[in-house]
């Protein structure tokens, strides 16, 4: 069985600004990478970097539609980090909401790529209720979420 994580859920604006507050770093800083922020907009053909030491390689990105990236996402056995692959789809809604799903594959199949995928779905699921909070609402619910960034750490698991 491959391992993988598949997340996703509804939020209440049109599809090209929750798209933007992917894509630029200024909005995704704001609500997601607070800690070292983003330091470029996603663009395909680029590499960015997350909270100041997660380099992110942009696959692809379509315009409103989807964004393809791989980073360091898994751990192995041996302590290694190796690049698990994230897509992220924009789908507009008839209520003029965006349904955003977001899937990261790519771990090795062993206990440390089962708790990686672990992790990450709750980082996607922390991610994406950050998101519609600050895109819905103007709020940062990531703010003081974590001890780790309010000592001004990027967040690490666990966080103890």
């Amino acid at each position: 069985m491959a391992l993988n994580v598949r997340i996703s859920g509804r939020i209440g604006r049109k599809v090209d600004e929750v798209f933007d507050a992917v894509v630029n770093p200024k909005k995704l800083s704001s609500y997601f990478t607070t800690v070292g922020g983003a330091s470029a907009p996603l663009v395909a053909g680029t590499t960015v970097v997350w909270w100041k030491n997660a380099p992110v390689e942009v696959n692809q990105v379509e315009e409103n539609r989807r964004i393809v990236f791989h980073w360091e996402g898994g751990t192995g056995e041996d302590g290694v980090r190796y690049r698990t692959k994230v897509e992220m789809t924009f789908d507009a809604l008839d209520d003029g909401g965006t349904l955003l799903i977001i899937e990261e594959t790519g771990w090795r199949e062993d206990e440390a790529g089962r708790r990686g995928t672990y992790l990450n779905c709750e980082g996607w699921t922390q991610m994406l209720c950050c998101m519609k909070a600050f895109v819905e609402y103007g709020i940062n619910l990531r703010e003081g979420f974590f001890l780790s960034e309010m000592r001004g750490e990027p967040a690490e698991a666990p966080d103890r």
